[in-house]
């Protein structure tokens, strides 16, 4: 979908900037729902970073230096000549072949590339010469074995060998000098009229007008420099670190900076008003507010040993590594746009049997590999992206939502129809026979009548609440029959199989599944700190509620009032989320086993069933209760920055994260693969000790920098390693739902691209 031509404008944290921007023109406007006033976000374009990543082969040189040219040629320097990019677009990567396109330039020595007014210029054992201008620069240098060079007003050129230097211009050497140790890179500053050059112990200047050498700072370990503000500044890298020096003064601002991302810096390049650090472990963007943005493994670049880091065509960033090349792009788009790729990626290959389901078995990213997978959760998943697809409907009456929304509540329904050992009983997924790794799994799969099916028993409560979420959704927000009627007779058959059969699921087996569980007995038998207590209270009389809700049935007000007031289900999902802890030392097993950590599954069941927990609530005394709970839940999670639970939370007020919820839809990566990600090692980031949490970092990764995850993941989890690029998650759950929510509840506008 995106090629180059589509690239645009400026760096990743421009996100931040027209978010803030929105916010400042927020306004209180009536939702799209016609209910209470809340504040909006406006719908504006933001600057969308993706990859384009372009790989070496196994024979290939070693790659140097890159750049590009006003045309939008890319070339790279390699110690085979010259090389480029070939194909490559977003999640089709390209890969790096010879560039043969001048054959006379097969026959030179090519040393070096640059960048001159927006023209490659080269640098063999006998000149500079480029191509641009008709071919009419050709500067004859006398240095054989020249290294580096820099070219600056009219031509004038800096020619290094080691340690060496040359000043010249017209094929005439005018001045020659030498520095006490070798030559790394030269930079021209034309605002005043200066070369400077770096070595890896100093910085020194040159003037053109008077042809002088004299010596800046002087330090150790350097490995790269460029110029910023207009020349005023120099930022130099070294192997621990970077400084900033002010050229005014040639004196060094404040400390070395070591509270980076990664600090054995190889590569500094001033692209616009920020500056970009290539590693040893990937690259780096320095933002104006003094944080960084962390591009490492294969979702931004081919490699994590950056080489070199260059401005590309139309405003990207090109970031050379020991494997390849990655481009990174920059789009314009809206959040309404970036819906709409994710529709198109659910649809063309998340979508199996009507579930919404994730590819595995993928071949280093390449996504024309791969399957789409069964899951334990196939009926989660599915009732999380058909949630966000009536939210879409309810907001654009979109004739392909609507359809959407039919083969994922067949796939939902076949769920009940396909086991006949239990009426109301969902079985977790079905799938054709043939797979023999599914076959061998027998206290899952179980035989349909029907010869071609399997289907998937030891249904959870994850499956029950995400139904009974995504039905009530329909109910309510889809005045469409037979839909609508569709969805409540489901709502009704799951909740009387449950209420049947004291509050348990029974599966095939005629016993309660393992976590299918709200009878009291089993509920209150968990101490009050344990956190199954309080998330089984509170998803079954969402449950209860939204069955009466729609089905009008006496008997399921009748239970969610016992519950709460008979067995202390009130009492228990009215406790407050600080108190959620380890069970005691002396507490059975299954409570310790249960409380071994925070469990972020629970929240994800939690906000799911908070629809029905408040939207539904069978009296106004308790809609003010629940309110209070999800609210004190929501407290508790904002240092995850969630964008599904602070959209959750504006059902419920207008004080909530909404600048939050936004940063997570915008810095959410449009590449959904699995690829490593490491953040572990970075040095800008404030570890945790280890907490009941889980909480590793002061402060949470932005979305882009961390593993692809759905919402019952950690948010502060900082490393995915192992099977690399083996598949690729569904944005259906876990932006889609979020996103059309966020529309429907009205704090989200339509896209305002003017």
């Amino acid at each position: 979908m995106f090629k180059n031509q589509f690239i645009s404008i400026t760096m990743k944290n421009i996100t931040l900037f027209v978010t803030i921007l929105s916010l400042m023109t927020v306004t209180a406007s009536l939702a799209e729902t016609g209910k209470n006033p809340k504040l909006v976000f406006r719908d504006v374009p933001f600057s969308q970073n993706f990859s384009i990543k372009f790989y070496t082969t196994a024979d290939a040189p070693e790659l140097k230096k890159v750049c590009a040219d006003r045309n939008g040629v890319i070339q790279i320097l390699t110690s085979r000549g010259l090389y480029k990019p070939y194909a490559g677009a977003f999640l089709y990567p390209g890969t790096v072949v010879p560039d043969g396109s001048y054959r006379p330039m097969g026959d030179k020595k090519i040393v070096g590339i640059a960048n001159f007014d927006n023209q490659f210029v080269y640098l063999d054992d006998k000149a500079v010469f480029s191509n641009a201008w008709a071919g009419t620069f050709y500067s004859k240098h006398e240095m054989s074995d020249a290294g580096t060079f820099s070219v600056g007003s009219g031509f004038a050129t800096l020619i290094a060998s080691g340690a060496n230097l040359n000043y010249v211009k017209d094929s005439k050497t005018t001045w020659s000098g030498r520095l006490p140790s070798d030559v790394i890179e030269i930079r021209f500053a034309k605002e005043s009229g200066l070369f400077w050059i770096l070595t890896e112990k100093s910085l020194s200047s040159f003037s053109l007008k008077d042809q002088k050498l004299t010596t800046i700072f002087e330090g150790a370990g350097f490995t790269s420099f460029d110029l910023a503000d207009k020349g005023g500044k120099t930022f130099i890298g070294t192997k621990d670190g970077y400084l900033v020096l002010d050229n005014t003064t040639g004196k060094q601002q404040g400390e070395i900076h070591r509270k980076v991302p990664v600090t054995n810096i190889t590569s500094v390049t001033a692209i616009g008003d920020h500056i970009w650090f290539g590693t040893t472990f990937g690259a780096f963007m320095l933002r104006r507010d003094g944080k960084y943005d962390y591009y490492n493994g294969e979702r931004w670049i081919p490699g994590d040993q950056v080489k070199q880091i260059a401005e590309g065509p139309d405003k990207s960033v090109l970031i050379l590594t020991s494997k390849g090349l990655g481009q990174i792009c920059f789009k314009q788009m809206t959040l309404e746009d970036k819906a709409m790729y994710f529709e198109k990626q659910v649809r063309e290959r998340h979508i199996r049997n009507g579930f919404n389901s994730s590819i595995e078995g993928m071949k280093e990213g390449n996504i024309g590999t791969g399957y789409v997978q069964n899951s334990d959760n196939d009926g989660l998943w599915t009732s999380m992206y058909l949630g966000g697809e009536i939210f879409r409907f309810a907001v654009t009456k979109s004739d392909e939502a609507l359809q959407n929304c039919y083969e994922s509540l067949d796939a939902i329904e076949r769920l009940y129809t396909i086991n006949s050992n239990q009426v109301g009983f969902p079985a977790r997924s079905f799938e054709r026979r043939g797979d023999v790794n599914r076959l061998s799994d027998h206290d899952r799969w179980q035989r349909a009548k029907d010869p071609e099916w399997d289907w998937k028993a030891t249904t959870s409560s994850d499956e029950a609440i995400g139904h009974i979420f995504a039905l009530g959704a329909m109910a309510e927000l889809i005045n469409v029959e037979p839909m609508r009627s569709r969805a409540i007779h489901l709502i009704d058959i799951l909740m009387t199989h449950i209420v049947e059969h004291d509050m348990y699921l029974i599966d095939f087996n005629g016993k309660p599944t393992t976590w299918g569980r709200w009878n009291p007995e089993y509920v209150n038998a968990r101490p009050i700190m344990v956190g199954d207590r309080k998330i089984c209270s509170s998803n079954i009389t969402a449950m209860l509620q939204t069955a009466y809700h729609f089905t009008h049935k006496e008997i399921f007000k009748q239970k969610a009032l016992e519950l709460l007031y008979k067995d202390g289900f009130l009492e228990n999902l009215m406790r407050p989320m600080k108190s959620i802890a380890m069970a005691p030392a002396d507490a059975d097993e299954l409570s310790k086993d249960l409380s071994n950590g925070w469990n972020h599954s629970d929240d994800e069941m939690y906000f799911l069933g908070y629809w029905g927990l408040y939207r539904y609530a069978l009296n106004t005394d308790l809609k003010v209760k629940f309110k209070e709970s999800i609210i004190d839940h929501w407290e508790i999670e904002r240092p995850e920055k969630e964008g599904a639970w602070n959209i959750f939370t504006a059902m419920t007020t207008d004080k909530f994260d909404l600048n939050e919820a936004i940063w997570y839809l915008q810095r959410h990566p449009l590449d959904l693969i699995n690829w490593d990600i490491m953040n572990s090692h970075r040095k800008d980031i404030e570890p945790l000790a280890p907490n009941f949490r889980q909480q590793t970092i002061q402060e949470v990764l932005p979305p882009d920098e961390r593993p692809v995850q759905r919402h019952n993941g950690n948010m502060f989890n900082l490393d995915k390693k192992g099977g690399s690029g083996t598949g690729e998650e569904s944005a259906g759950d876990i932006w889609l739902l979020p996103y059309w929510m966020g529309r429907y509840l009205g704090i989200i506008s339509a896209p305002v691209k003017k």
